[in-house]
């Protein structure tokens, strides 16, 4: 009875052992599993990470701004496509923005909303010399935006911000124009107005009205300085169409550019018999049809033609127009053998309301200052462009030239704005 109740117990035992050693073994099998599985899907999490920061990192490449994220030691973690070629290519993740903003007046833009968690939005106007673009910058002075704000969700401990860097220098330079452009067109008009007044304020007060002769000489100084208020304001008007639209200014037409040149000189007439001017024209193909709009290539040529001839009131001038077209262009150019442009001249010439002073008296009505600056516009509206040279008492030239490509497509887009709509 003995015997059987231990042999009971070791079967018992030996069953006790294996069911543990089963359970054992099945422990082990489903950590092994478990193992596996968390593996794969720490390989799942990993590959979705990578995924999604490709994604991320093709998205923030696509933006056309650069782009930073920055953790609170000002380390640059992150830069997009466009701030990597906004500094030259260089290196960025890693550095210190101080390191790779250089000039101090960007990094004080952003070190704000580094230190305080704050955003910020700061235009910063530098130098050509302090650009980010470094040799590569030939705007001269140079303008952007620097936008910094934390990233939401980022940790209390090490936060994330987020920089967009924005060139803004066009709209800079834009601005710039426009502000020059109110300032010297009051300056030119508030000049004739003053003298009109002057001259008002003479013949009320001091009772010239009865001295026909001073009221006559008078009357006379007042006309020509109301003349010029008024071709200023047409001038500005004209600038300020094609500066709107430039194509969508034009009504485009075919025309004889020899027609054309012609309306020019007989607008001209009575100056150039008055300085005995000599007036050559060098057209091969009298015949030549030009793709554009008539009114803007009479206000170019009358602009350059007059131009030469006030420049040199002496007698005996020789003013060449010319015209040809080879090449797949056309080109144009006015030249005069009179006292030229001094080359610290030349490349401001186009600028509005600069004049070359070489020979006015005080007694002379001055232009306008805008003839080159509405030649210039009016050629590039048509996909042109205008070059200058000039050698003193020999020959001083404007070529312009017009791809006929441009024409071309000055055409078409002509004609797709006269058809119905549909």
């Amino acid at each position: 009875m003995n015997e059987t109740l231990a042999n009971l117990s070791i079967a018992a035992a030996l069953a006790a052992l294996f069911a543990l050693a089963l359970v054992a073994l099945r422990l082990r099998r489903a950590r092994r599993e478990f193992k596996q599985e968390v593996t794969t899907w720490k390989s799942r999490l990993d590959l979705d990470l990578k995924q999604a920061r490709k994604d991320r990192n093709q998205l923030l490449d696509a933006l056309d701004e650069g782009f930073l994220l920055v953790d609170s030691d000002a380390t640059i973690l992150f830069a997009n496509k466009a701030a990597q070629q906004l500094f030259r290519g260089r290196e960025l993740v890693g550095l210190s923005v101080q390191e790779a903003f250089l000039d101090r007046r960007m990094t004080e833009a952003l070190t704000g909303c580094l230190e305080t968690g704050e955003a910020s939005n700061s235009r910063i106007i530098l130098p050509q010399q302090a650009s980010p673009l470094g040799d590569l910058e030939q705007r001269g002075v140079n303008a952007w935006v620097i936008d910094a704000a934390r990233v939401p969700g980022s940790p209390k401990e090490n936060p994330t911000t987020r920089v967009v860097i924005r060139d803004v220098t066009s709209e800079h330079q834009t601005e710039q124009i426009r502000k020059d452009f109110v300032a010297n067109a009051s300056h030119e008009l508030r000049t004739p107005l003053a003298i009109i007044n002057g001259y008002l304020e003479n013949l009320l007060d001091d009772g010239l009205l009865e001295d026909p002769a001073i009221t006559r000489r008078f009357l006379s100084v007042m006309r020509k300085h109301s003349e010029r208020i008024a071709r200023i304001v047409e001038d500005m008007l004209v600038i300020s169409r094609l500066e709107s639209g430039e194509a969508a200014a034009l009504t485009v037409k075919p025309f004889k550019v020899r027609s054309c040149i012609q309306d020019v000189l007989e607008r001209l007439e009575l100056v150039i018999q008055n300085q005995q001017a000599h007036i050559v024209i060098e057209m091969p193909d009298e015949k030549l049809i030009l793709q554009g709009d008539r009114f803007y290539w009479t206000q170019v040529l009358f602009n350059l033609v007059e131009n030469a001839l006030k420049q040199n009131p002496r007698k005996g001038l020789t003013v060449t127009i010319g015209c040809v077209r080879e090449n797949g262009v056309t080109r144009i150019w006015i030249a005069d053998n009179g006292i030229g442009i001094p080359s610290a001249d030349l490349a401001h010439i186009f600028r509005r309301f600069y004049r070359v002073e070489k020979h006015h008296s005080q007694d002379d009505i001055k232009g306008t200052g805008l003839g080159l600056s509405i030649v210039k516009r009016a050629i590039e509206a048509h996909g042109g462009t205008i070059s200058v040279t000039s050698t003193p008492g020999d020959d001083t030239r404007f070529t312009i030239e017009i791809p006929l490509d441009a024409e071309a497509r000055l055409t078409d887009t002509d004609s797709e704005e006269s058809l119905p709509a549909s």
